[in-house]
């Protein structure tokens, strides 16, 4: 059998918008994001095999990722992997998608839906942390959805820094590089780092800010301190997710700085919940959304990419 193989220029055919749609509906539909297998952690020579099995009624689908720390010495990406799409009744393949691109698209997308639901249409200022891939693919999924004044980029690597800035500036936005204190003025801030300790000071996140973290995975990584998650309004994907991979809430409950009674709301509840959404837009204390991926995410932009892909064809 020779499957279709999706590749990158399939997968950012459907672009940000159509992912945050397409996750949007399937929370809507009923699909609980809780029912997702666990991710499985396989360490290798080159470093981590992730298998991210998930599955519904219509669809199913197997994404494995691998994890090389040592790639961008290599000039190679740090994400690498496939993705396999089966029917669900059936189990037959029905596609293979480039794991990273989807990856890369996926990711973005979640945190976007999130601030669909939790930003207004109109931000002053995005400080942006990190210059990879997710870097780029969040600033495209954040400006499907919402304007931007300013971004500030924030980076280890100045060339990096610039590049991304200047790509900010072809969007239409202006755009600067900066350091971690420019977060007292920002409205939005979105960490996709490979930080494994806090990348800036908590206390110094304005009350009415919404902040994003993605770029750990692991209970002993961060980006955030204890101080911004004791005083926010803390948003998962799932919560079991979080409290087994999310060293961003894990941390501060070993500290006791926070408790896991404490997360505000998950993802589906705030997407099927108009109330809950509103209320936490207006508590009178940063948002903060974790994220960490989950096999269903994969599933559900996979699909539509896939659905995609049939209709243009």
């Amino acid at each position: 059998m020779t499957l279709p193989l999706l590749g990158a220029a399939d997968i950012e055919t459907l672009g940000p918008g159509g992912a945050v749609d397409a996750l949007e509906v399937a929370l809507r539909g009923g699909l609980d994001p809780g029912a997702t297998p666990a991710r499985s952690h396989v360490t290798v020579p080159g470093g981590e095999l992730l298998i991210m099995p998930a599955a519904t009624r219509e669809m199913a689908g197997v994404k494995i990722a691998g994890v090389a720390p040592g790639n961008a010495a290599r000039g190679l990406p740090r994400i690498t992997g496939s993705y396999l799409l089966l029917d669900g009744p059936t189990l037959v393949p029905i596609a293979l998608l480039d794991g990273a691109a989807l990856t890369t698209l996926r990711t973005p997308a979640v945190s976007a839906l999130a601030l669909r639901h939790l930003t207004p249409p109109s931000m002053g200022h995005l400080v942006l942390f990190g210059t990879g891939p997710q870097a780029y693919g969040h600033l495209a999924a954040v400006l499907a959805e919402r304007h931007v004044d300013r971004i500030t980029v924030v980076g280890r690597t100045p060339h990096r820094v610039d590049a991304l800035a200047e790509h900010s500036r072809r969007l239409g936005v202006s755009a600067d590089a900066g350091n971690a204190d420019a977060v007292a003025s920002a409205d939005l801030v979105l960490c996709c780092t490979t930080a494994g300790s806090p990348l800036f000071d908590g206390a110094l996140v304005r009350e009415s800010a919404t902040v994003v973290a993605v770029g750990s995975h692991t209970p002993d990584a961060r980006e955030t301190d204890s101080q911004l998650v004791a005083r926010s309004a803390v948003i998962v994907e799932e919560r079991s997710a979080a409290l087994a991979e999310a060293g961003d809430l894990l941390i501060p409950i070993a500290e006791g700085a926070f408790g896991a009674d404490d997360i505000a709301a998950d993802l589906a509840e705030l997407v099927t919940r108009p109330d809950l959404a509103k209320d936490l837009a207006s508590a009178g204390r940063p948002r903060f959304f974790k994220s960490v991926g989950m096999g269903w995410e994969d599933l559900v932009v996979a699909a539509a990419v896939h659905r995609n892909a049939r209709a243009g064809a």
